[in-house]
């Protein structure tokens, strides 16, 4: 199992690479970011001195969208960050929830969402593709990798991404919604003729590790509410009594009263004590080192590739410290 981190884009930059660096070192593989251009600095200017700064990490947003910047400034900003580091980078991508709505925008249709990931792949990788009814290609880039991850909850979207996605994102550590999730995932890209083992499983989560349980779930509580968002739209569009969505991941939305994005992924959300702890402890990780490491076999067995730790609380140093010294030498490569 490799390992990330997922940090936010605030001010001073200089953070984010210093922890990008120091979590290389303690044998992180990846090293992601939100991307709402609105609410945090833009990304894509820090992913160039997160790679200057290290030597192997792969760096990325966690994860964009097709409806901020056009689909080509999306693969030029890879292809280049690509032909100066070395193919260092994946583009984590999804609908578009806080980026999209901060500016009044609703998320992208799933349709879009397919065509854009066509065309930025194809053009970082050197192809040739169609886009506006016009033949594009980037005269500069002859070939490269642009691993495509996708984020998906419901059937639809887990059902693209096992059909066009190189990569999985579940974001949250529920074993009992990632069992249905990663199943979904691989029976579409069995149906597409792909080899579902080639789909790579990347579950995303706060992970916390320590001895005061009370105070993790209240570092971590804005979680229950950013997962809130998307389940409310699975909620409008499947219904609360749909077979298609388990309930494990719908029910505790009853009482959400709405959501201010202001707040988004910070510790303290004052709009998400509608989440109990019951869901805090089914999607993060929390604990002791080897609650975190019991945890992690039981996502590992049942396929999940890469975790990735959305290190927003209060304790971000001292658990990267924890999973570099005893958490990460327990996973074998």
């Amino acid at each position: 199992m490799d390992f990330g981190i997922v940090l936010q884009t605030d001010p001073p930059a200089q953070r984010i690479v210093d922890l990008t660096q120091r979590s290389e070192d303690l044998g992180f593989t990846h090293s992601y970011t939100f991307d709402s251009h609105v609410l945090w600095q833009e990304p894509f200017v820090i992913y160039s001195a997160m790679l200057a700064a290290t030597e192997k990490m792969i760096v990325g947003p966690m994860v964009t969208n097709p409806g901020t910047r056009d689909w080509t400034v999306i693969a030029s900003l890879f292809a280049t960050l690509n032909d100066m580091y070395g193919e260092r980078t994946i583009c984590g991508i999804g609908r578009g929830d806080s980026a999209m709505r901060v500016i009044g925008r609703k998320p992208c249709t799933l349709a879009t969402l397919e065509e854009s990931m066509e065309v930025i792949k194809g053009l970082a990788e050197g192809e040739t593709v169609e886009y506006n009814g016009t033949s594009q290609t980037f005269p500069w880039r002859e070939s490269g990798s642009l691993p495509m991850w996708m984020a998906a909850y419901g059937p639809k979207a887990l059902s693209l991404c096992g059909r066009k996605a190189d990569g999985y994102i579940l974001q949250l550590a529920d074993p009992q919604i990632a069992e249905w999730t990663i199943k979904a995932v691989r029976d579409a890209a069995e149906q597409e003729g792909r080899d579902p083992e080639k789909v790579t499983i990347c579950v995303v989560a706060p992970a916390y590790v320590g001895d005061n349980i009370e105070h993790q779930r209240d570092q971590v509580r804005w979680f229950g509410g950013m997962v809130g968002n998307h389940v409310a739209d699975l909620v409008d569009r499947y219904g609360s009594d749909n077979v298609a969505v388990p309930k494990a991941l719908t029910d505790y939305i009853e009482a959400r009263k709405g959501y201010d994005y202001s707040e988004h992924g910070r510790a303290g959300n004052s709009h998400t004590d509608f989440v109990p702890d019951e869901v805090i402890d089914r999607f993060c990780i929390l604990g002791d080192k080897q609650a975190h490491i019991d945890k992690l076999k039981e996502l590992e067995e049942l396929g999940v590739d890469q975790f990735a730790i959305y290190l927003m609380h209060d304790q971000q140093e001292e658990t990267l410290e924890a999973y570099g010294q005893d958490i990460i030498p327990s996973f074998s490569k």
